[in-house]
């Protein structure tokens, strides 16, 4: 563990509200890590990469589940036209309303599980990272990965990572030289050094990854 870094445990909940706390963490692991360092010298300033919260917000995550980004924008922007962006209207809406929007059968069950779970979306803004994962995990079709983005993004949570996600795993490897890319268990074990900043880290190591793959020719 990094010396006097405080446990996920035991600090307060920081939040993540525009670039300065974004660059304040930065600066924090760079301090601590020359990797870290050295990362950030290619990727200079860090994204912000909030976003809205609330039901919404996660719908869209059950949309982009195995499209394209450009797909997804597509069946969103439906969703948004055909006004079937809450839980009240996607309840009310025929299966026939939501496949014209291009949902499959398995997402309009997902969507229609999401309306159903009545979530506190409010209450999750000021609740703890891991409630509000296992809040979000409860619903059919919503993985841990899709609950950790959410608490990062949506609610701006400073100490939550998603260490499912292969460009995570695989920016680690470069950016740490290891010989493979670390396992998700491997990966949650790595981040623990970095709190209280790990959505920080996590911006980080996708902006690295994107650079890196954009020299290789990739993206």
């Amino acid at each position: 563990m990094i010396p006097n870094a405080p446990s996920p445990s035991s600090a307060p909940m920081r939040i993540i509200h525009g670039p300065a706390d974004v660059a304040e963490g930065a600066a924090w692991l760079a301090a601590r890590d020359p990797a870290f360092a050295a990362a950030l010298a290619v990727t200079g300033p860090l994204p912000l990469r909030r976003r809205g919260d609330g039901f919404k917000a996660v719908q869209a995550a059950i949309v982009g589940q195995q499209v394209s980004v450009a797909a997804a924008r597509v069946i969103n922007g439906r969703l948004r036209d055909a006004g079937l962006t809450g839980p009240r209207k996607v309840m009310w809406a025929t299966d026939d309303d939501l496949r014209a929007c291009g949902l499959s059968r398995q997402k309009i069950r997902y969507m229609r599980e999401l309306a159903a779970a009545r979530i506190d979306w409010a209450g999750l803004r000021t609740a703890p990272t891991e409630e509000v994962v296992d809040t979000l995990v409860r619903v059919p079709g919503i993985g841990r990965w899709t609950a950790e983005i959410y608490a990062m993004f949506s609610l701006g949570h400073a100490d939550v990572f998603a260490p499912g996600d292969l460009a995570l795993q695989e920016s680690a490897r470069l950016v740490f030289g290891l010989t493979e890319r670390p396992s998700e268990r491997a990966l949650r074990a790595m981040a623990e050094r970095w709190s209280p900043w790990r959505a920080v880290a996590a911006r980080l190591l996708w902006d690295y990854y994107a650079r890196a793959k954009a020299r290789e020719g990739v993206i």
